[in-house]
């Protein structure tokens, strides 16, 4: 009951949208992550959509539904969609997109690292996609933004409106606050910071956690959502 009554509240802002969460999440595969990392990334994200929590958040709505899509990017042309936009319905659905990036190869290396550009990917990808109640991207990485138009620079020229932007840090302390200073923006954005790719799995699945609830409980005011690491 309490669940239904949570989506109630979710939705009551936009009734004829079935769909409650676009989320489009971006991979970093420029050359400061090698192929054991790129494959840490690809299968900690499917590991982390398979999870026991994250299967129960996708599903916890069945009349409104999911809907991902996943790329991964390097220099500022570089960005390959890893699974098109799918509504996750039911757990065949599911299982496709987790299929789809256990056997994903990796299409750049020896790229830089485009921050920016990939953030613009991910905002583009929602003119693509279905009509949803929320939406966030997610976009994570090991590096600064090295090639093309910077993030700040990005925010600036493109409106998000109320398109948020989380971030997932693979790192030190410095790149985490980089993210937290540059990347992360919108409503209730936050950074799920991983401490190396052998934290990875851990973030994502934590990340995922967090978007997945209803917004009424995983919004959070914007000096919550900017508080440095730890």
């Amino acid at each position: 009951m309490v669940r239904w009554l949570l989506l109630v509240c979710v939705l009551w802002a936009a009734p004829a949208q079935a769909c409650r969460l676009a989320l489009v999440l971006g991979l970093d595969v420029s050359s400061s992550v090698d192929a054991r990392e790129y494959q840490i990334q690809t299968q900690g994200l499917a590991t982390a959509l398979n999870s026991p929590k994250v299967r129960d958040e996708i599903f916890a709505f069945p009349d409104a539904p999911v809907a991902l899509y996943a790329f991964e990017w390097s220099g500022r042309f570089d960005q390959v969609t890893l699974v098109p936009w799918t509504l996750l319905r039911s757990p065949a659905d599911l299982q496709k997109v987790i299929t789809q990036l256990r056997l994903a190869e990796r299409s750049f290396s020896n790229r830089p690292t485009a921050l920016g550009h990939a953030l613009g990917h991910a905002l583009r990808a929602f003119n693509q996609g279905p009509s949803c109640q929320k939406r966030t991207v997610d976009i994570s990485g090991d590096g600064y933004n090295n090639d093309g138009i910077a993030p700040t620079r990005l925010y600036e020229m493109t409106p998000l409106g109320d398109i948020t932007v989380n971030g997932l840090p693979i790192g030190d302390g410095e790149i985490a606050n980089y993210y937290h200073r540059r990347i992360i923006q919108g409503p209730g954005a936050f950074v799920e910071w991983a401490r190396g790719f052998e934290d990875f799995e851990r973030a994502m699945r934590a990340k995922l956690e967090r978007e997945l609830r209803p917004a009424t409980l995983s919004a959070l005011s914007p000096n919550q959502a900017k508080r440095q690491p730890h």
